[in-house]
């Protein structure tokens, strides 16, 4: 059952109507980096379904939520940074 439950959230990245992301983006070492990915990802999806922030941010957290205690801290704070760096992006204040 677990493994089913794996598959779907991968299906759901790979499939979805968020947006197309460039492969292995959520491994970069760089939050800038994630983030100008995944603004340029959203900018240019036709697959997006809301505005390319909310498509961008919704992606990057239904990342984090999915991984969830499997995530390496440093890994999750780099994520969580790159929260950060999509906000500054996309000219957002921080919340």
């Amino acid at each position: 059952m677990a493994a089913k439950s794996k598959r779907w959230s991968q299906d759901v990245t790979e499939h979805s109507d968020a947006l197309d992301l460039k492969d292995k983006v959520f491994t970069l070492d760089d939050p800038a980096a994630i983030a100008a990915s995944l603004k340029r990802s959203a900018e240019q999806s036709k697959r997006r379904k809301g505005t390319p922030f909310q498509s961008a941010m919704s992606m990057l957290t239904f990342y984090i939520n999915r991984a969830g205690k499997e995530l390496p801290k440093e890994r999750r704070d780099t994520l969580e940074r790159a929260k950060g760096e999509l906000r500054k992006a996309f000219g957002r204040a921080e919340s």
